[in-house]
């Protein structure tokens, strides 16, 4: 839409990119750092340290620090040592003898692997550290006697990720996948941080020995990496500077006391997390993977933990005779290597793994259970906004269905059928799946408020997704807009589509909510016409999306799990606390109205803990009699 070429987006995006940094570091250290320092978390340089915490940190390099780093010197004209990013690293110079041709030669201290960045000192006041590149700098001339250090300058690479592998010409997928993660650690760097105060001559041979241009180089005025700071965010002893703890909430909508299958042959049940805990989740695949008359489990993975429970529920389950398949989705970006270690253990246990399909990402979350129960087999389904990560779970706001309903069953095995099966995708009976017909199942409700806004009636439209860019449907809700629809959309993050603009979108409010968890579960509601259409999908609206992954658009009937959808979508539109409004120019500015203070997150937590706060007093209060022994013992 901007008109411009990728080389001409590439210049901006760096210019943004300098401007974004500078914030950053002036936040960090005009803000950040002296508020820290005043609640007693003090960063020390080698020159704020007193003698004993000298003798300290000069005891931890002599003892620790010395024996682990080791310098590697590298000489003009020959290769640079491979290093990994984005793993900070040392560039030391040093001046050579007179009699040598160059007047510097330079070594590498990389400062990656089990060493801490963070080292903790005595202190009497409060909590003081310094940094490891720091510590390493002012002991540095010790790795190198008799020679003079001129200057030690920190900084790391970001290398190219963007590597593809041609899946019609892949004849071992994983194999190419491992030699794809190779590649990757060896490829050329397209970005270069370093410290400031480095010399321009240092700075240059950096850029000549990694073959860097100029304009990916990013000076940085404070410490780099500014992620390993979290780290501070888990100090004992600074109770007053951490958010309160938000504990998820049992869901009252089940009994702990009762197997899942039994509760799910009764009802479906919808679950909110992290508000709600992601345990039955976790708990009806270790059911499953328990229970003798279970048959099959046939899941998708896209993201997993490192010490994945679903995972080993699934082996336990293949391990003991049933059919287990999962579609382990080997080009999740930057979880590949995670995601071909698992699919290898469960291989080796029985599983059967499909390794994604070729030339789409599976990005659809689902996963049926079929059991043999007295009245014959019975499926059981659950699907889901978020992936299968039990730790993602607790920092991330999503939506769980669990249902046996015949129908979404069905379409469960029909939706695994085709991806295991590389078979024509069937119709389904109330699901759809991208690419085949999701982005069309959108546009044709689309068009139906259009046409009831036409009419006169009332035509809403509620969305939340995670980004919009997709033209297809921004041309459709731009036509929705200037029939009279009115279009409510929480977009966390890109969303392409301008809001406010008078006779194209001015019935038409964008706002995104940035707080405590990331906000990633999608959900939509159409008006039609009064008989509400609810729905929660994995998919945002993005051409890559809808057209090259594969996706869910999962219907959410029963009423009582609808309305409280809905409800939950009104709840993130009265935010006006963390909310920001996309205005017509492409700005964000905080909502502003004259409600009373709402905000949405925390509404949730708050009704979730009380509900079941409430539950569990009803349980409390339940009155047992006392009985005699013999009625105790049944005589």
């Amino acid at each position: 839409p901007a008109g411009m070429t990728p080389a001409e987006q590439l210049v901006v995006i760096r210019e943004r990119v300098r401007a974004m940094l500078v914030a950053q570091y002036n936040c960090f250290n005009r803000q950040l750092e002296p508020l820290l320092a005043a609640e007693g978390i003090r960063r020390l340089r080698p020159e704020d340290m007193g003698q004993q915490q000298f003798r300290f940190v000069e005891e931890r390099f002599e003892e620790e620090l010395a024996s682990i780093v080791s310098p590697i010197a590298v000489w003009p004209d020959e290769p640079v040592p491979m290093l990994p990013d984005p793993d900070l690293c040392l560039c030391v110079r040093i001046r050579r003898p007179p009699d040598e041709e160059e007047p510097y030669r330079f070594a590498f201290l990389p400062l990656g692997g089990p060493l801490p960045r963070i080292l903790g000192i005595p202190s009497e006041t409060g909590y003081e550290y310094i940094l490891l590149e720091d510590v390493l700098a002012r002991f540095v001339d010790r790795f190198f006697p008799d020679e003079q250090v001129l200057e030690v300058a920190p900084f790391r690479m970001t290398r190219n990720a963007d590597l593809t592998i041609s899946e019609d010409a892949a004849h071992d997928f994983m194999a190419e996948m491992e030699h794809l993660l190779q590649a990757r650690k060896e490829s050329h760097c397209v970005r270069l941080e370093i410290d400031s105060q480095a010399t321009a001559t240092l700075q240059a041979f950096l850029t000549k020995a990694y073959h860097v241009s100029p304009s990916d180089v990013y000076p940085i005025d404070g410490p780099l990496g500014l992620s390993d700071f979290m780290s501070l965010a888990k100090l004992k002893g600074f109770d007053q500077l951490t958010d309160d703890p938000w504990e998820p909430s049992p869901s009252v909508q089940l009994d702990p006391s009762l197997g899942l299958f039994e509760q799910l042959a009764e009802k479906s049940v919808l679950l909110l997390h992290p508000y709600e805990k992601y345990d039955p989740v976790v708990r009806l695949i270790e059911e499953a993977a328990e229970d003798p008359d279970v048959l099959s489990i046939k899941q998708t993975l896209y993201r997993l933990s490192s010490n994945s429970p679903i995972v080993a529920a699934l082996m336990q389950a293949a391990s003991s005779g049933k059919y287990v398949t999962a579609v382990v989705e080997l080009k999740a970006r930057f979880d590949e290597a995670r995601n071909i270690k698992w699919a290898r253990q469960m291989e080796r246990l029985g599983v059967h793994v499909i390794y994604g399909v070729r030339g789409l990402k599976t990005h659809a979350k689902a996963c049926v259970i079929v059991r043999q129960e007295t009245h014959g087999i019975r499926r059981y389904v659950h699907f889901g906004t978020g992936n299968y990560n039990e730790s993602t779970a607790r920092l991330y706001s999503d939506v769980s269905y669990l249902s046996s309903d015949d129908d979404l069953t069905a379409d469960a095995v029909t939706f695994f059928n085709a991806i295991t099966a590389y078979s024509q995708p069937q119709p389904y009976h109330k699901i759809e799946a991208a690419p085949t017909g999701l982005k069309q199942r959108l546009l044709e409700m689309i068009d139906v408020e259009i046409d009831q806004a036409q009419r006169g009636e009332q035509a809403f439209i509620n969305a939340k997704i995670n980004s919009l860019s997709d033209s297809e449907i921004i041309e459709s809700l731009y036509r929705a807009s200037a029939a009279g629809v009115i279009i409510r959309l929480n977009v966390r993050g890109i969303c392409m589509l301008k809001p406010g603009v008078p006779g194209l979108s001015e019935n038409i409010t964008v706002i995104s909510i940035i707080d405590r968890y990331l906000e990633h579960a999608r959900i939509i509601h159409f008006h039609h016409g009064g008989d509400d259409r609810v729905f929660i999908s994995s998919a945002d609206w993005m051409s890559r999306n809808l057209d090259r992954r594969i996706e869910l658009l999962v219907p959410i009937e029963d009423q009582s799990n609808k309305e409280r959808l809905i409800r939950i979508l009104d709840c993130y539109f009265r935010d006006n606390i963390r909310a920001m409004q996309l205005e017509s120019d492409g700005s964000y500015q905080p909502v502003r109205n004259q409600e009373e203070p709402f905000r949405a997150q925390e509404q949730f937590y708050q009704s979730m803990k009380l509900l079941a706060e409430e539950k569990n007093q009803e349980q409390l209060t339940t009155f047992e009699p006392y009985r005699s022994p013999s009625e105790r013992d049944g005589k």
